[in-house]
């Protein structure tokens, strides 16, 4: 696989793991963010959301590279 194949995939890779991340994140959002019956919970927002992205952004990543270092060199 040439390096701009590799470069692509992994640009991918990315991607969706930042859409499964994102995925994951609205599961019961409106629950979360409804959770107090004063006001919204605004942490839901500026804080889960940017975890949730970055961590399946990281963790797609993670094991992208992990399955290229033990995948057989050819």
């Amino acid at each position: 696989m040439g390096e701009r194949m590799q470069a692509a995939g992994g640009c991918l890779i990315g991607a969706l793991g930042a859409g499964a991340g994102l995925a994951v994140w609205a599961v019961d959002v409106r629950g979360r963010f409804w959770r107090f019956e004063q006001a919204p919970d605004w942490r839901v927002l500026y804080a889960e959301l940017p975890l949730a992205v970055l961590g399946g952004t990281a963790l797609a990543l993670g094991l992208w590279a992990l399955a290229r270092r033990l995948r057989p060199r050819r």
